[in-house]
């Protein structure tokens, strides 16, 4: 046990490294303050507000176990380890804290008996709020003899794996496991792949990767930011802390139904459609859905001008759709071709039967004028305007879509599968979302709303000037009253050009909010969970994305549901990165307990037997439970188990069918809970998730795999072979309540 006056030492430097951070957190919050008041143009102040603001957040997240550890060299030299590094200004910045990210602090993770790096001891604070309570001490190599130490290796990594669960996962900062750390720090500037079976920390690796990559390239990534896409929003509900609680916070969440501004999908096709959908064969479907609203006049298209009426037929049609085609522009772009195409032709026509007889091209001057008055009345036809339309339409995304799902005609035109009808267009599902993002390349901008947007930044350039002018007008206010009122000096309004400057309206949103509204924006990072579940098409927007293809990918392929998903990472991966990606994987359960993983793993062998279950750090001494019950027992049965775990800390849910989750209060498909963990699962009718086929038993195994200390299951058939690991209990003994 550790001595008195160690654990006071300890708890002494602890609370002098709380004092320098309260210091320098002082010091931020009055240099954020400053940069708000700085007298300099939008652009600089916006820079030195976002970067006072960030360096405040960093801190603000470090009271929560600041210092974790310690590493004490073979030299005898001591390294706290900690959430940030902490410098000593007044002895030539001396770390007095050592970033965990850091490469110095490395060993506190890495470091054995057998491998001990030079380190001769590695110490671990247990901490309540900022006080030391206790110290775990591991020594490294061959001890001193005779030094005497409590050594307990796994301490501190079983007590936060057995600590009940809150509303979102925590950090593992203080808990690193070698293997995790090594993918952590993983020096690979293209795709990492991490593939593990349940509770193995994969997501929460990935995370901390993130914060490590920042950490090392902030320069490179902080100004385009990190994108973490993730299966549900409940999933980035659950891990939406860890980052900040590390300081980091130019993050963006998103799942694949958000991945096109504006609009959030939640509804899942059929399978058909799905794969459908997810192929890259949909590619040519959407390439045809759009040349197939180039059309050509059934027949000629009247156009009545004030001196006669001239007509757009098939075969001038069909040179302006060739010329417009082989632009090679996208398809509302391509239409200012079309049209100059028709134009051309119709002008021509009219004005040989206008001139017929009095007017030939030497008379240039006359024909020019006779041009510019037909283009001015084409200008402002409707009719034309009308036929234009028809033929080479101004096409959305949306419309494309919405009118070929709801067309058998044009399915059949764009060679598209059958399954894609039906009866609303419009009603989006979540594999819609990459078709209409490719056809936003595909279609290109309306050129009309780009002028548009043209003549309203002129516009606010002028309503700058003129708000400048009377702001000059008002400088016989007095100099407290202006620096009040606008937060400028008298001596400052030199120029009305000046004046407007200081007046521009900047974007003033935060990096995350900044990106995730614009479709344009790049990430110079993307983390991709349950990224087994992605379709080829999926991935085709991701990588537009993230230019430099820098991706954490995250995975298990036994876990995959979606028809569309990845069947090997080699598979969806090498067409877009070849040889730039890289594969690690996680061996270790630190959820599931063995009794419970047991019981998956035999689920595991039957529908997946080429995949290796994890295995398991601990037991929790809770043998998971079944129970046999009537159609009109169910509902009982569930609010038992509620009520049972209403009084214990930690967490609960109830996972069944689908179409459950409507008829029996508080239950929730599996879907819903990929990523996610509990202290308590009562899993519902596990023969009905199994009878889904693949998709059903990689559900059910996500059920049985998301408790971290009981596991119930409840049953009305009869309990499928696979689950015979369960103890069958009557109501009144069930086991774990």
């Amino acid at each position: 046990m550790p001595s008195d006056q160690e654990l006071q030492d300890e708890r002494g430097y602890v609370a002098g490294l709380y004092a320098r951070l309260d210091a320098q957190r002082d010091r931020a919050r009055d240099e954020y303050r400053s940069a708000l008041r700085a007298e300099e143009t939008p652009t600089d102040r916006d820079v030195k507000v976002r970067a006072a603001a960030a360096q405040v957040r960093r801190l603000e997240v470090a009271d929560d176990g600041l210092c974790f550890g310690r590493l004490d060299s073979e030299a005898g030299e001591r390294t706290y380890i900690g959430r940030i590094g902490i410098l000593d200004e007044e002895d030539d910045f001396a770390p007095l804290l050592m970033d965990w990210r850091a490469p110095a602090a490395r060993p506190f993770y890495t470091a054995t008996g057998a491998h001990p790096e030079n380190m001769r001891r590695r110490r671990q604070f247990h901490t309540r709020g900022r006080r030391v309570v206790a110290f775990t001490d591991e020594l490294l190599g061959r001890p001193d003899e005779g030094e005497g130490t409590t050594t307990d290796t796994d301490a501190a990594l079983l007590a936060a794996v057995n600590a009940p669960r809150g509303e979102g996962m925590r950090d593992i900062v203080a808990t690193i496991q070698a293997e995790q750390d090594e993918i952590i720090r993983l020096d690979h500037p293209g795709v990492t792949v991490i593939e593990g079976g349940p509770g193995t920390g994969k997501t929460v690796v990935a995370l901390h990767r993130v914060a490590y990559l920042l950490y090392t390239q902030r320069e490179r990534i902080e100004r385009h930011g990190v994108l973490v896409v993730g299966p549900n929003p409940a999933f980035l509900d659950h891990i939406g802390q860890v980052l900040p609680s590390l300081g980091e916070s130019d993050v963006v969440f998103m799942t694949p139904g958000d991945l096109t501004p504006g609009r959030h999908v939640t509804a899942e096709d059929g399978p058909a459609a799905a794969r459908a959908k997810g192929s890259l064969a949909i590619l040519d479907v959407l390439a045809a859905a759009v040349a197939d609203r180039q059309r050509l006049p059934a027949e000629p298209v009247p156009i009545e001008l004030s001196d006669l009426t001239v007509r757009i037929d098939a075969p001038t049609a069909e040179w302006a759709r060739e010329e417009a085609r082989a632009t090679g522009l996208p398809h509302n772009e391509a239409r200012a071709t079309f049209r100059e195409i028709v134009v051309y032709v119709l002008t021509e026509r009219a004005i040989g039967r206008i001139g017929q007889g009095w007017l030939s091209r030497d008379d240039t001057a006359a024909w020019e004028q006779m041009r510019t008055d037909l283009l001015d009345e084409l200008a402002g036809h409707e009719g034309f305007a009308a036929a234009l339309q028809e033929l080479w339409p101004i096409l959305t995304p949306e419309d494309v879509l919405a009118t070929l799902y709801t067309s058998p005609e044009r399915l059949r035109a764009a060679g598209a599968d059958p399954s894609l009808l039906r009866a609303d267009g419009t009603a989006w599902t979540v594999p819609d979302v990459p078709l209409l993002d490719e056809l936003v390349d595909l279609l290109g901008r309306d050129p009309a709303a780009v002028q548009a947007e043209d003549r309203a930044a002129a516009a606010d350039e002028v309503a700058r000037a003129e708000y400048a002018e009377g702001v000059m007008q008002i400088l016989t206010l007095d100099t407290e009253e202006l620096d009040e009122d606008l937060g400028v000096r008298v001596d400052d309004l030199i120029r009305a050009e000046g004046i407007a400057d200081r007046f521009v309206e900047s974007d003033t949103r935060e990096l995350a909010e900044r990106a995730a509204a614009d479709r344009d924006w790049t990430y110079r990072h993307v983390v991709v969970d349950e990224a087994q579940e992605l379709s080829a098409m999926d991935w085709r927007v991701l990588m537009r994305r993230c230019p430099a293809r820098a991706f954490t990918v995250v995975g298990d392929l036994a876990q995959r549901r979606s028809p569309a998903g990845a069947t090997s990472w080699g598979a969806m991966l090498d067409r877009y990165v070849a040889d730039r990606w890289v594969y690690r994987s996680l061996t270790v359960n630190y959820r599931t307990p063995a009794e419970i993983m047991a019981v998956a793993a035999s689920l595991l062998a039957e529908f997946a037997p080429h995949v290796a279950p994890p295995e398991s750090v601990r037991a929790s001494g809770v043998a998971p439970w079944s129970r046999q019950v009537s159609a009109g027992e169910l509902p009982a049965a569930v609010e038992e188990f509620v009520l049972a775990e209403e009084p214990l800390e930690g967490t609960s849910v109830v996972i069944g069918p689908p179409d459950l989750a409507g008829v029996v209060p508080g239950v929730v498909p599996p879907s819903e809970t990929k990523g996610l963990e509990f202290d308590a699962v009562l899993v519902v009718e596990p023969e009905r998730i199994l009878a889904e086929g693949p998709q059903g038993a990689a559900d059910l195994y996500v059920a049985l795999t998301r408790a971290t200390q009981r596991l119930g299951v409840l049953h009305r058939a009869p309990l499928p072979a696979v689950l015979a690991g369960l103890t069958a209990v009557a109501p009144a003994a069930r086991v774990g309540s």
